[in-house]
């Protein structure tokens, strides 16, 4: 059986009505296990809360992803000022896109997910996330056997970390892309890491849950 399913956004105590679709009991039930995520119900309604607060957090682990991986001097090097030089240019589109998100959802007070540049904020966020994982991946691949163990350990840890973020951000979208896709269904289909995995993974990246 289906319910009717509010979607609102909360960052600050301020809700943001982002949209209305369809779950089932299974689906209600999925959803509200993700990080950032809650469901209540009343009647046959029920209402599915985003923290607006996790994205920015997400946002800021990629970010602390690459500051971790290049102050790793054997990797660094190792990997050469090219290949820096396009991790640099896909951590500045990340901090782009989250400084224009963080913007939006500060200064508005209701919005609704069917609008376009709202949902172009926050695929920008997570394609610009998305970008900031491949590249430290084939960076860090490349690398694998010229670097000292230790140094391999550390920069996988923090990648592992990331890939775990990217997971949590790309199912909690599907969560909200009841109705139609978002953007260019940049999400997929995505198992959602557990809050305990996610937690574990701000905290390697250096981020205190907002």
């Amino acid at each position: 059986m289906t319910q009717r399913v509010n979607f609102i956004a909360v960052d600050g105590g301020r809700r943001r009505l982002l949209g209305m679709g369809l779950l089932s009991a299974v689906g209600i039930a999925t959803v509200a296990m993700l990080p950032g995520c809650k469901s209540t119900t009343t009647g046959n309604v029920t209402t599915i809360t985003i923290n607006v607060a996790e994205i920015k957090d997400y946002g800021q682990a990629g970010l602390n992803a690459v500051s971790t991986v290049l102050s790793i001097g054997a990797v660094a090097s190792g990997i050469g000022a090219s290949t820096v030089g396009i991790i640099t240019l896909a951590d500045t589109a990340l901090s782009t896109a989250l400084n224009s998100f963080s913007t939006a959802a500060g200064s508005t007070l209701t919005i609704s997910y069917d609008d376009t540049n709202w949902k172009s904020r926050v695929d920008s966020v997570l394609s610009a996330l998305t970008k900031v994982e491949s590249d430290l991946s084939a960076a860090i691949t490349g690398v694998s056997t010229k670097v000292p163990s230790t140094d391999l350990t550390n920069a996988n840890t923090a990648l592992n970390a990331l890939g775990t973020i990217v997971s949590a951000f790309k199912a909690l979208l599907d969560s909200v892309a009841v109705r139609r896709n978002v953007g260019a269904r940049l999400s997929g289909s995505t198992p959602a890491p557990s809050r305990a995995q996610v937690q574990q993974a701000l905290k390697v990246l250096g981020v205190t849950a907002g």
